[in-house]
């Protein structure tokens, strides 16, 4: 198992990864459909970063860093495939999000969830993202909870 970073060829994955969790626990919303389609326009070109865990050909997992302002990244579309789950692959892609996020110097990372993801909250809280007030910019209807990460 390895972890790459976004190449065009895995965008697919990506887009088919969080479209199974997403019909799974909620539904597909406009945002989501815009960001998985396009990831080069709002993800990598606003100089966030996409990271996959690739087992042989097999892309197992995929977590994404959007940037919302000069060192505040929204760690987001984190997936793993059912058939990988329970092999610590979304703690994997957390811990090597945090290293990147940390290397490059930034402020913060927030999140956008949903209570009902009671194992992703788990994971993040662990990490030491705490509950932060929701605001007025949440670009998900399902979301219902946010939580941010200080880096330095």
């Amino acid at each position: 198992m390895e972890i790459i970073s976004f190449d065009q060829k895995y965008a697919e994955d990506f887009r088919q990864l969080n479209i199974e969790w997403l019909e799974k626990y909620f539904w597909v919303e406009p945002h989501d459909e815009e960001v998985l389609g396009k990831p080069e326009k709002h993800i990598i070109e606003p100089g966030g970063n996409i990271f996959f865990v690739r087992e042989n050909d097999r892309i197992l997992g995929t977590v994404a860093l959007m940037k919302i302002d000069e060192g505040i990244f929204e760690l987001t579309k984190m997936a793993v495939a059912p058939a990988a789950q329970g092999k610590n692959i979304g703690q994997k892609l957390m811990q090597h999000t945090l290293d990147f996020a940390k290397s490059r110097g930034w402020e913060k990372l927030i999140i956008y969830s949903n209570r009902k993801l009671e194992n992703a909250i788990h994971i993040y809280k662990k990490y030491g993202f705490r509950e932060i007030p929701i605001g007025e910019n949440n670009p998900y209807a399902r979301g219902d909870i946010k939580m941010e990460l200080p880096l330095s």
